[in-house]
């Protein structure tokens, strides 16, 4: 399987694989809380429900994923390749189920997610400067070992998963039409809009410096994208999945490209009017509201996904 390429192409998924990995999660994964705040807009303030991911087991969505893949592995060693949260969400799934973990993260990843893989007891392996070198470096090392790969996007088992977040928003929020919220490889928002579709639509949002849905909708398929900027360690995989696009395309709108300086506001914000602490990619979505780079099209509820708290610090105010 190449860094642009996935096994899972031709699978599909269906709402009654997110219920299956819901009760499979149950003892494992946080029903995260929802929470109501009024957010500065260029149009004003708006009441926003946002779904407080980033207080999930080890801080970020990816653990639904982890869980719902090993629950159904056989195998007592894995690997995973990972920016960083992916390879933390496996190292804790592995530590609880007694597995042993190999994960292959960028030598860019955040201090915090490397060092909570190591005390998880994972063998983490830093394989060059982007998340590209060290998927390609983990694509290898399972050809040659005949060890899983537990990919962080590309795969049924992980979108089902995340999926499971998605079920909770039309529980929790029913009220909630839209839900904003950021784009990396695709698998949260492929799990969310199974889980929503009929009852909210997702409105996908990326930092222009790791466009992967963007440029797939712009090309008509995946294809290999830049990663740089303050969220990339979380949204910059070489490009966005095979099987998320499968998902996505004609059950998204276009992707909304959000500035780094509006995220980096984003993030600040959240900090100072709630001590709410995201990270880059967690604060992505709300930067797309506050920026005015979307417009929501009428005064109904929205709602804006927080899906990670993994992050070194809060910028300072400039």
């Amino acid at each position: 399987m190449g860094a642009l390429e996935s096994d899972v192409s031709t699978a599909t998924l269906s709402l009654d694989d997110l219920h299956r990995a819901r009760e499979r999660l149950r003892p494992h994964v946080r029903r995260t809380p929802v929470m109501r705040l009024s957010v500065p807009t260029p149009l004003g303030f708006r009441e926003v429900c946002f779904k407080l991911e980033l207080l999930q087991v080890t801080g970020v969505f990816k653990v639904r994923g982890a869980f719902n893949a090993l629950l159904q592995s056989r195998a007592e060693k894995v690997l995973a390749c990972s920016g960083g949260n992916h390879g933390l969400a496996v190292a804790h799934a592995a530590a609880t189920l007694g597995k042993h973990a190999t994960i292959f993260v960028p030598t860019s990843a955040a201090r915090l997610k490397v060092a909570g893989m190591k005390g998880l007891g994972a063998d983490v392996r830093l394989e060059g400067a982007s998340p590209k070198e060290a998927f390609l470096a983990a694509e290898e090392r399972a050809r040659v070992s005949g060890l899983p790969l537990i990919h962080p996007y590309d795969q049924g088992d992980v979108i089902a998963g995340q999926g499971t977040l998605g079920l909770e928003l039309g529980v929790q929020a029913p009220e909630v039409r839209r839900w904003l919220m950021a784009v990396g490889g695709g698998g949260l928002a492929a799990g969310c809009a199974i889980a929503l579709e009929g009852v909210a639509s997702v409105v996908p949002a990326e930092p222009f410096g790791c466009p992967g849905l963007f440029e797939a909708q712009a090309a008509g398929h995946p294809v290999g994208v830049k990663s740089e900027g303050c969220a990339s360690t979380s949204l910059g995989p070489p490009s966005l999945g095979c099987l998320p696009w499968s998902i996505l395309q004609g059950r998204v709108g276009p992707s909304v490209l959000v500035e780094e300086f509006a995220i980096l506001s984003a993030q600040r914000w959240l900090w100072e009017s709630a001590r709410l602490v995201v990270e880059p990619g967690g604060a992505t979505a709300l930067a797309a509201l506050m920026s005015g780079a979307w417009v929501p099209p009428d005064q109904e509820p929205l709602g804006v996904v927080l899906c990670g708290g993994n992050t070194d610090g809060i910028p300072a105010c400039e």
